[in-house]
């Protein structure tokens, strides 16, 4: 397991990775949970899945037959979550912005 920048960007590299990191965000998910909100089947989910846990991005616990996955970086949810806001409210909000001269 790696959480390297670099490793972390290219798991985040595909659209059904992002949408996974999102719905993590919002707490612990079993993978039928994660499987019935995207429109993938079990075996692309569970490829998805195993990418994000290999960069460091999410952890597993298996609970009898069921796997549950959390976020185990949720700096990354709020980083999604900035990149979506509109232009007008990062260019308000943003830390980078007061920077500028």
């Amino acid at each position: 397991m790696s959480n390297s920048a670099s490793d972390v960007f290219k798991a985040l590299g595909h659209p059904a990775r992002v949408q996974f990191v999102k719905l993590l965000g919002e707490g612990e998910k079993c993978v039928c949970d994660l499987v019935e909100s995207v429109d993938l089947g079990w075996s692309t989910v569970s490829r998805h899945l195993s990418v994000l846990k290999e960069a460091g991005i999410v952890t597993d616990e298996k609970r009898g037959l069921q796997v549950f996955y959390r976020l185990s970086l949720p700096c990354v949810s709020q980083f999604i979550a900035c990149l979506e806001q509109d232009a007008e409210t990062v260019q308000t909000d943003c830390a980078c912005h007061s920077m500028e001269t």
